[in-house]
């Protein structure tokens, strides 16, 4: 009888000993290839969720691989601390944002620690620590020198009866109503920071120089969404210019009506007296509504004509101006030349609203008095020019070209290039978040504050309105400073910045925390630096993954990184869903708490589930029994490593067979665990636990490859189940630690299997299989497959005509 394995009292045993002994401590080493490895950082929400294991105990797995391959591996640890949440929970509470957030904080600490992972918690940064976010003030003062940062009016969503904005999350329900008090919101227009993102537009859309799962490539390249075309202007009959951007130039002849968003500015100086209580009402109505609804191709087109004409400036026609809501301002230029004949919106209104329908461009299967279109013709590969003046008859293909180059000859355009990416939109007006450091003078305007300033803080003694405003606008020692240029009385800033800021940079911060000279030290930079490795889930890709890439390009242009990319490789886990199939939540009662699981079965048994249930990258249903697969295999590798073994009688032939099985397990964790293929590393593991069983059971192996056997196990087992495989091998006598170990290497010969199955063909059809040595030459295989009896009965009576033999493991014999 063996000592019986408990999880509970062993985890913690060695938690504590990794701590004590600074096992996970990083420093430079350059003597040893550097491997920065980063998972995303949580929301201190309150408690982990079994969805944070399945993203960080997979990604401590490849780290603690990449560690015992010989890197110098760093896995640090934090918390992305600002943010809406708190602030809720303050108001819902009736506690402070920091007492919620710290509290969190604790226990959650407590809980990755549990998990056993190799977290560096010396490197720990938590974004809502001064010591941080006084390197997120310095950042934007950085930007602000190179022009990136900038102020301007933009609209919100503002709740008239808390009077107040609210982030996009505060905005509940189709009908768009205030989460607090259900009012139905507006968008208010009001001075907001900026980044400038789209003057890295171009550089975004490459991604040569990193390993990024394609689609996420895709996705951000959609959202970038480039365009070529052309930027024209077209003149209101009062003399308002209305620029505009399309690209499709060469069907400027058949705009019959232009579209202008609801918010553009011009809506106003132009519409007719007749019109205005329509067009009003109509503006108030769609800023009730979000972007993604109005731009919806399956929605109603809506509108109302404004009462003013523009003149179109390639054939001087006079055409209607409308107000619409599926024309954004936050797109192009916020004005549309609309050619119904060849633009399936455009086609759609003009057919509702009875206007106009102009062809210009001739399908190959149409004639000219083909009679009035059914649909769009929207094809930019077949068909000329037509009703275009001197463009008539010019193939589809020129076209654009052509076109474009005749605008610029006579100063009506120009060849454009347009991003559907928008710039970076860091104002929130609400409390926990970084104060931006900035101070509006009478005299010298927005001047920000001197970085021996640095940081400016949140203030703690703050009463949080019943309305959710934020505390800042109330609370005169923040709000009232003095201009760091000409000392007069100053008000502060009292938007905070978008914590997206916070966690843009914060695998730099990773390498300092504590630094007050610099958001991160140098020398510290300069041998981690870039990530190599980044774990996460894909939600992130067009918002954090987007922004980091942004910060890291504009950190390159302050000089403070050599490199355009922050981390060189991404891959993506999937996600965890209830035993129902469902997505986790409270409300459907099918959250896993990972906590009673670890008290229950132990941290090794839900590390090596999460990474046996399931392919990583797309995750699956929680089952509660299959959780005893890889509970047995934890119990049965205690047993197997706890054993006394000793051999009753030695079979060379079984002693060849096991350490065949070993060096092939070797090699397949090895290949698996480098490509994130944890589930099958996992069934490999599986299969080497059984053939040391019935190695075992039949005493028939030598101590020596009995003991080559069990090691091998321990290692290829130590980064998934750290806590199990450190005991057995202390117990062992080897040198501690497991996780200092050089992982194991196979031996291509002792892989090699002794025999291999011949399959014999009689006219392409099996008729046999046999067992041959391997590497049986072409001559013997032919001699075997004709001397089987089986083959021998089916040739009975017929002629042979040929024997093909093909790599060595199959015979094809025609009769």
């Amino acid at each position: 009888m063996t000592e019986k394995y408990l999880p509970a009292d062993i985890e913690p045993k060695w938690q504590a000993k990794w701590n004590e002994s600074e096992l996970y401590r990083q420093e430079i080493n350059l003597d040893k290839p550097k491997y920065y490895a980063l998972t995303m950082l949580p929301y201190p929400s309150g408690e982990l969720h079994i969805g944070h294991w399945y993203a960080m105990a997979p990604s401590d797995a490849r780290a603690r691989f990449k560690r015992m391959n010989g890197y110098n591996v760093l896995f640090p640890m934090g918390f992305d601390s600002f943010g809406l949440p708190a602030e809720n929970a303050a108001i819902e509470r009736k506690i402070h944002p920091a007492t919620w957030t710290y509290e969190n904080i604790d226990r959650m600490r407590i809980q990755l620690r549990s998990m056993g992972a190799m977290f560096d918690w010396r490197r720990e940064a938590i974004s809502s620590d001064p010591s941080y976010y006084r390197w997120s003030q310095w950042f934007f003062k950085k930007l602000l020198e190179l022009g990136l940062a900038y102020r301007k009016k933009a609209a919100v969503d503002f709740c008239p009866h808390c009077n107040t904005t609210l982030a996009r999350e505060q905005v509940w329900g189709d009908d768009r109503h205030c989460e607090r008090c259900k009012t139905p919101v507006i968008k208010k227009d009001l001075e907001q920071w900026f980044f400038k993102s789209t003057n890295y537009a171009e550089e975004l859309l490459d991604f040569s120089e990193i390993n990024w799962p394609e689609r996420v490539r895709v996705m951000q390249t959609n959202w970038i969404g480039r365009s070529t075309g052309a930027d024209v202007v077209f003149w209101t009959e009062s003399g308002d210019p209305i620029s505009i951007f399309t690209t499709r130039p060469d069907t400027l002849w058949g705009a019959t009506f232009m579209v202008l968003a609801p918010e553009h500015p011009l809506v106003d100086k132009i519409t007719s007296v007749e019109q205005r209580i329509e067009v009003d009402a109509y503006r108030s109505a769609a800023a009730r509504m979000e972007d993604i609804d109005r731009e919806a191709a399956d929605r109603e087109k809506t509108g109302v004509f404004t009462g003013a004409y523009a003149i179109n400036p390639v054939n001087s026609e006079r055409i209607p101006i409308w107000v619409a809501d599926y024309v954004l301002m936050s797109y192009g230029s916020g004005a549309i030349m609309a050619v119904p004949a060849h633009d399936d919106r455009d086609f759609e209104f003009a057919t509702k609203f009875n206007l106009p329908i102009v062809e210009v461009i001739l399908s190959p299967e149409r004639s000219t008095d083909g009679g009035a279109l059914t649909e769009a013709y929207t094809s930019k590969d077949a068909g000329q020019m037509i009703n275009s003046g001197i463009f008539d008859g010019t193939p589809i293909e020129e076209a654009v070209e052509k076109v474009t180059a005749w605008l610029e000859e006579n100063d009506i355009g120009k060849a454009a290039v347009n991003y559907r990416l928008r710039d970076w939109l860091i104002s929130r007006q609400r409390y926990w978040g970084t104060p931006i450091p900035i101070v509006y003078c009478p005299r010298h305007d927005a001047v920000p504050v001197p970085d021996d300033d640095l940081p400016v803080l949140l203030p703690e003694d703050v009463e949080f309105m019943p309305t959710g405003e934020s505390p800042l606008k109330f609370h005169e020692e923040f709000l009232h400073t003095h201009c760091p240029i000409c000392g007069e009385e100053a008000l502060r800033e009292t938007d905070t910045m978008d914590t997206f800021m916070c966690s843009s940079w914060y695998q730099y911060r990773y390498l300092s925390p504590q630094d007050e000279e610099a958001p991160f030290d140098p020398d510290e930079g300069a041998y981690w630096l870039p990530v190599d490795q980044y774990t996460g889930g894909i939600e992130h890709a067009t918002m954090h993954l987007i922004y980091t890439r942004f910060f890291t390009k504009t950190m390159r242009d302050m000089g403070l990184v050599s490199f355009d990319e922050p981390m060189m490789a991404l891959y993506n886990q999937g996600m965890v869903l209830g035993e129902d199939g469902e997505k986790m939540s409270k409300s459907r009662g099918n959250v896993v708490a990972p906590d009673r699981l670890v008290a229950q079965y132990g941290a090794d048994a839900v590390r090596t589930y999460l990474m046996f249930f399931a392919k990583w990258d797309q995750g699956g249903p929680w089952n509660y029994d299959g959780i005893k697969g890889p509970q047995r295999l934890l119990y049965d590798v205690w047993e197997i490593g706890s054993v006394e073994y000793e051999p009753s009688k030695i079979d060379r032939e079984a002693g060849r067979a096991l350490r065949r099985k070993t060096h092939q397990v070797i090699r397949k964790v090895t290949a698996d665990l480098e490509s994130f293929s944890f589930n099958t590393a996992v069934a490999a593991i599986m299969e080497l636990r059984n053939a040391i069983i019935d190695s075992q059971k039949l005493a028939n192996v030598s101590r020596e490859i009995w003991d080559e056997s069990v090691q091998n196990l321990l290692l290829l087992l130590a980064p998934i189940a750290p806590h199990l495989t450190e005991e057995l091998w202390q117990r062992k006598g080897y040198e501690y630690s497991i996780h200092q170990q050089t992982w194991p290497v196979w031996d291509e010969e002792i892989v090699k299997e002794d025999t291999v199955t011949l399959i014999i063909q009689i006219n392409g059809k099996v008729r046999d299989k046999i067992e041959v040595p391997t590497n049986s030459d072409d001559d013997f295989l032919e001699e075997t497959a004709l001397a089987s009896e089986k083959v021998q009965n089916w040739l009975d009576g017929k002629e042979l005509r040929k024997v093909i033999v093909a790599k060595g493991k199959l015979v094809n014999i025609v009769v």
